[in-house]
């Protein structure tokens, strides 16, 4: 195996990072994965392993809890050499994280101080970091640039913010904070499935996120989808967020990689927006996945979430500067590989009856 190529994928089981993990291999990375598969499958890693063709030997599944400092650094042990680490691993819902503050900072926190000293301990200083426009809290205009101003509204927001801020204290400490090279990359609003429809988005219990939502009353799981205010000063009064397709996002991931490979001395913390550049409505996704699946998809307006912002979505023009990225999938393609997804795997990973 060449070490140089060899990736640690923290959280590589999920929805984004499995994603992630079959652009790594078919750009020709070995992939070590670290999950504690809370709210993941390792049946999304024996499909990825099916889609790729990749042996066990390159893609590398380890079960582990990075809160557990004494197994996360023997898994690490074992993983070494690693030429970076990317990492997805986190609880991730807003709500529950207003519910549950202290699990969310302990789990969240904890665990990424935990990496970031097992992987300095082992020589591995290229970070990649799944952050979110949760960071930008009430954002007063929009597009949202990587220079608005920061403010998290929610402890999950807040998480995220305080792990951008342990990056760039890491980086800027004069005891070889220069010998890391760190990008944060600031996600929107990722939907969408792989083109095959083997893998996609699988929440444990209901989904906190419109697009499983949708794809869950499409397919007859949920009875009506929750439409939270349509008096916001938009076109129709539903709110407008910046969805990307999350295999744009994956591909996000390896332009990273390959930045840190190729101008690692121009990277030294730099955060960058992975967004579309585009706002879409609620309805407006509604109609569209309407189309995509050919099933009607019922309704109802419910009052406005405290906290929601009428519009939202991303300047990506850095990411195409910078990373030489930018994203190429549209709402058709977003909508139709969710319903692809969603309708050959109506229970996601797990078999009928047991969610």
């Amino acid at each position: 195996m060449d070490h140089t190529k060899r990736i640690l994928v923290t959280g590589g089981a999920g929805y984004i990072g499995s994603h992630t993990v079959v652009e790594l291999l078919e750009s020709g990375y070995d992939v070590v994965v670290l999950d504690n598969l809370s709210n993941s499958s390792e049946e999304a890693l024996r499909r990825v392993r099916e889609l790729t063709g990749a042996s066990e030997q390159r893609l590398q599944f380890q079960a582990v809890d990075l809160t557990d400092g004494v197994a996360l650094d023997a898994a690490v042990a074992k993983s070494a050499p690693i030429s970076a680490c990317i990492h997805f691993a986190g609880l991730k819902a807003v709500g529950e994280s207003v519910e549950q503050p202290l699990r969310y900072y302990r789990n969240n926190l904890i665990g990424t101080l935990n990496l970031l000293q097992s992987l300095n301990r082992h020589g591995c200083r290229r970070f990649v970091f799944s952050s979110s426009a949760t960071v930008y809290g009430q954002a007063e205009k929009v597009p949202i640039s990587e220079t608005s101003p920061l403010g998290a509204t929610n402890p999950y927001g807040k998480t995220k913010l305080f792990i951008e801020e342990f990056l760039r204290d890491l980086h800027a400490s004069p005891h070889g904070g220069r010998d890391w090279h760190i990008l944060i990359l600031r996600y929107f609003n990722p939907v969408g499935a792989h083109a095959s429809g083997r893998i996609g988005e699988d929440p444990v219990g209901i989904p906190n996120n419109l697009m499983p939502f949708i794809a869950q009353v499409a397919v007859g799981r949920r009875e009506f989808l929750s439409v939270y205010g349509n008096d916001y000063p938009t076109p129709d009064g539903t709110g407008v967020r910046d969805y990307i397709h999350v295999v744009d996002l994956a591909k996000g991931h390896v332009a990273a990689l390959e930045k840190l490979e190729k101008d690692e001395a121009n990277v030294g913390c730099v955060a960058v927006n992975l967004g579309t550049g585009r706002g879409y409505s609620v309805l407006e996704m509604v109609k569209a996945f309407e189309k995509a699946s050919g099933r009607r998809i019922p309704y109802k307006i419910v009052a406005r979430r405290p906290g929601d912002a009428a519009v939202v979505y991303a300047d990506p023009s850095f990411a195409k500067t910078f990373l030489g990225w930018e994203a190429k999938l549209g709402i058709d393609e977003m909508c139709a590989s969710t319903w692809k997804w969603q309708s050959e795997n109506p229970h996601g990973y797990r078999k009928e009856g047991s969610d």
